[in-house]
């Protein structure tokens, strides 16, 4: 049994999609634990959130060999609660990839009860920054002697009140993980529509469908300005890409240009959503500050 000498920790999973050293900057290295998730390439499992799995991913997209990804066992997150609670951690914060997208948070609930300190666990409805910056929020109440119950709802506030947008230049990878019918992406690759989607109320859903890249990369900078405009209290964005790094730079600096003032970072898409979306997605997070409540 933990004692009461720590706070509550957190932990979340590989798909917050951390930038490499962001925690650090943030003064919270050490501060989240991530359990990777899996991903299947040609029925090998890869662990989520290394630099090990961008070659084979890229090149499976690539050549459209099979792709899949898994929730993890509940044992890996029983492991990281066991670790936590020796190190006297008081309580857990979990929070995690969306429900409707992964079982990952209910692997996350069923280890919750195999370790003797209270473990909330969240499903955050929502990937990428957003998941990493709730994760952050809860992470900073906790430091700041707030209770586990007022910290996860920091942490659900932000969930709540962040938006994610796709640019998705093929539609060949979300037919072939289920997300459209084969149909829908036969018409829109023959029209070369590219599509445009956000994650609402925890699923992937279509914002619109343009003609061409150009079209399509300007309407997602519109709709993340006006995101953006519609917080007074500002934003922190990140851009998400995945096999597309000079293009995601180049949009990152029309970002910046367009909101003088708003932070506009870039970060690898995390792989269990490239797997996915495939090569070329780009997602664009907008979160609010302040980023705890």
């Amino acid at each position: 049994m933990a004692s009461d000498g720590l706070p509550a920790a957190v932990v979340t999973d590989s798909a917050a999609g951390f930038p490499p050293g962001w925690l650090d900057g943030q003064g919270r290295a050490g501060g989240v634990t991530v359990v990777p998730l899996p991903v299947l390439i040609a029925g090998q499992i890869y662990s989520d959130g290394g630099d090990s799995l961008v070659e084979p991913l890229t090149i499976a997209l690539a050549q459209g060999s099979e792709v899949r990804t898994s929730r993890p066992s509940p044992g890996q997150f029983e492991r990281a609660y066991r670790a936590l609670e020796a190190e006297g951690h008081s309580g857990i914060i979990s929070i995690h990839l969306s429900g409707a997208l992964s079982g990952t948070v209910d692997a996350a609930r069923l280890a919750a009860s195999s370790v003797g300190v209270p473990v909330e666990v969240i499903d955050s409805r929502t990937a990428g920054m957003p998941l990493g910056y709730a994760a952050v929020a809860a992470l900073q109440s906790l430091q700041q002697g707030a209770s586990l119950e007022r910290s996860a709802a920091a942490a659900a506030i932000v969930c709540r009140t962040s938006e994610l947008y796709f640019y998705v230049p093929s539609l060949d990878q979300l037919r072939r993980g289920g997300r459209i019918s084969a149909a829908a992406s036969w018409l829109g690759n023959v029209l070369s529509v590219k599509a445009l989607l956000r994650i609402q109320d925890g699923r992937v859903v279509p914002v619109e469908k343009v003609r061409t890249a150009d079209r399509a990369l300007d309407r997602l900078l519109e709709i993340v300005q006006g995101a953006a405009a519609a917080r007074p209290g500002g934003s922190e964005i990140t851009v998400h890409h995945f096999g597309n790094d000079d293009e995601a730079a180049g949009f990152a600096a029309r970002l910046e240009s367009c909101l003088p003032g708003t932070p506009v970072s870039l970060a690898r898409c995390p792989s269990v959503l490239a797997a996915h979306a495939g090569l070329g997605v780009m997602a664009v997070a907008v979160v609010p500050r302040p980023l705890s409540s």
